[in-house]
């Protein structure tokens, strides 16, 4: 059984096209009946909206196979009084929810990725939270790639935040224990026995996706086709009890290389 990220995983983070075996990697999934959920960090699109561009691009799985943050916020953040702060299809995604916006005395400071944020909205932030908002992350991602750049990820500000006010914070998606139970949730209607320990998650995000994932007692495939170039970039500095499990280029060559059994 998989929880299987999406981009840099099943997509490319420079075009959004297809990885090498991603979709050959889905088909053999469905052949065979083996369990799955794709579990997605997307912040920009609405769901439906995500899910209907990766069926376009020759994915085939509907909405009972697929988890990302927005579906689960409404339990997290409450609509009213929301500084926001992210790219701006995701405010606009935010705006399509009923979600109202005050940058005046907001009860929440929301966070997801965009690769320009001004040493002003980080100054905003931390006004904010010394006032007593909660900080809440979309996700905790460690890096975020785009153009050929790596930037620094949700957790990564998270963390900084965290570090400049003595704020804690809270997170909607990945690695949450939240958002990995409501993935559990879904996947055991498709096979009513599955655990944790029964579930190989597959992500570029080592640090992120896969600490996470391992602490709850999955197994972990770390894929080199997103974030980071090699895997030397970053397994040798995770702690011993962190680092994945197996490490593959990329889907294709897990189908090659790796035994998938339910």
């Amino acid at each position: 059984m998989y929880f299987i990220d999406v981009q840099g995983t099943l997509i490319s983070d420079a075009d959004k096209s297809p990885i090498e075996g991603s979709i050959a990697f889905i088909n053999r999934l469905n052949a065979e009946d083996i369990p799955y959920m794709v579990i997605t960090n997307n912040t920009k699109k609405a769901s439906q909206d995500f899910l209907l561009y990766l069926n376009s691009i020759g994915f085939h799985f509907d909405k009972s196979r697929y988890l990302d943050p927005l579906m689960l916020l409404e339990s997290h953040v409450a609509k009213e009084a929301v500084a926001a702060y992210g790219a701006e299809a995701f405010l606009q995604t935010l705006q399509k929810m009923g979600y109202r916006f005050d940058y005046a005395n907001p009860k929440t400071v929301l966070i997801a990725i965009k690769e320009n944020f001004t040493a002003d909205e980080y100054a905003q932030m931390i006004d904010y939270l010394l006032d007593g908002a909660k900080l809440v992350g979309m996700h905790e991602t460690s890096l975020y790639a785009k153009n050929n750049k790596r930037y620094p990820g949700v957790g990564a500000i998270l963390k900084m935040l965290e570090f400049a006010t003595s704020c804690s914070y809270d997170v909607v998606g990945k690695p949450s224990e939240a958002f990995y139970r409501e993935a559990l949730r879904r996947l055991k209607k498709q096979n009513p026995q599955a655990e944790f320990k029964d579930i190989t998650i597959i992500s570029d995000d080592v640090k992120g996706d896969l600490g996470g994932a391992k602490e709850l007692g999955m197994k972990t495939i770390f894929v080199t086709s997103g974030k980071y170039k090699s895997a030397d970039e970053i397994v040798p500095f995770l702690q011993e009890d962190l680092k994945p499990d197996f490490i593959y280029e990329n889907m294709q060559d897990i189908l090659i290389r790796h035994k998938m059994e339910q």
